[in-house]
């Protein structure tokens, strides 16, 4: 199978995103505030685009739960750092390790966007916040899958073939990301920052076993965001009545669906636009506040990635060779 484009556009999937703005952008116009957490609930199905058959279509449906449930179990812990903290590197070695499984078919996608949503949950700092917050997910799931049916039906799409890695490799894979996600997590927790699972989540978001991926996906997701947040600040001094920022929310989402198929990682530009600007419009904090907090974490996270897919894979090779040496030995 060939791969997508670098850059892909699709009128019928930034359709699909416009339509899936509007109970947002409807709602913004009574209060911005109520905005950003009916936005962030059709983000997946925005990111996952339109899938050919309605049966595909459903799949938003799985990944919703899945992010819906990691948000409030991030949620869920927040108020404890250190159990937020040991819980995230325990859940990232324990997923990867079922991922090993062909049969654990979930485990891939928990591996991939549940353990970040995870760490987005951590800036939620309540349980009773972390399950409003999922339930929005949730519902914008819901509204998203249900919007879909209304595109007509085209051919199945080709199934990508996932071969599992060696079980042992993927344990110590979970121990990488698992590292990264808690420094991460506990640097955020020690700042006293805002929003402290920014840069657990965004080390969780780019890592990928592979480590060609891993430094794609690192270089993708901070030039993303940085350029996501500085038109967030564009959008802020402009000072946009509600109508005006209703009309921006639609757009974003609706060009953050059309280029859902892309291989370039952009699609971090739009969410970051999209939640910073309505952050700016809802919080007291500066412009700079949010630019300095989203980036700065975003690229602590990334470097804390690469950092760890370089030491704990060289540490797990020296152990393993002086374990062998030892059985060696007469």
């Amino acid at each position: 199978m060939t791969d997508s484009p670098a850059v892909a556009w699709s009128w019928r999937n930034a359709a699909h995103g416009a339509v899936l703005a509007l109970p947002a952008a409807v709602l913004g116009l009574l209060d911005p505030s109520l905005a950003l957490p009916l936005a962030v609930g059709v983000l997946p199905a925005a990111a996952l685009g339109l899938r050919s058959t309605r049966q595909e279509r459903a799949l938003v449906m799985v990944v919703g739960a899945t992010a819906a449930i990691s948000l409030f179990l991030g949620a869920a812990v927040s108020p404890w750092p250190v159990v937020a903290v040991v819980t995230v590197f325990v859940l990232c070695v324990f997923v990867a390790t079922l991922a090993a499984d062909p049969t654990r078919r979930l485990a891939p996608l928990v591996l991939t966007l549940g353990l970040p949503l995870y760490g987005a949950g951590l800036s939620e700092g309540s349980w009773a916040k972390g399950l409003a917050a999922a339930a929005l997910l949730l519902a914008g799931t819901v509204y998203g899958w249900l919007v879909s049916l209304a595109w007509p039906e085209g051919a199945a799409s080709a199934r990508p073939s996932h071969a599992t890695a060696p079980r042992s490799f993927l344990i110590v894979y979970g121990v990488q990301i698992g590292l990264a996600a808690a420094v991460g997590a506990a640097l955020g927790y020690a700042l006293g920052v805002d929003h402290p699972g920014w840069a657990c989540a965004a080390a969780l978001l780019v890592s990928r076993p592979d480590r060609a991926q891993l430094d794609a996906r690192a270089w993708g997701r901070s030039m993303s965001v940085i350029a996501g947040a500085l038109a967030a600040a564009l959008i802020a001094v402009l000072a946009l009545p509600p109508a005006g920022l209703s009309v921006v929310l639609i757009a974003l989402l609706g060009a953050a669906a059309g280029v859902s198929g892309s291989r370039s990682y952009i699609f971090p530009f739009f969410s970051t636009a999209l939640v910073l600007a309505l952050l700016i419009g809802d919080e007291p904090q500066t412009i700079g506040h949010w630019l300095v907090e989203r980036v700065v974490l975003t690229i602590v996270g990334v470097l804390l990635a690469l950092g760890a897919a370089w030491l704990v894979p060289a540490v797990a090779r020296r152990l393993g060779a002086a374990g062998q040496a030892s059985r060696s030995e007469p």
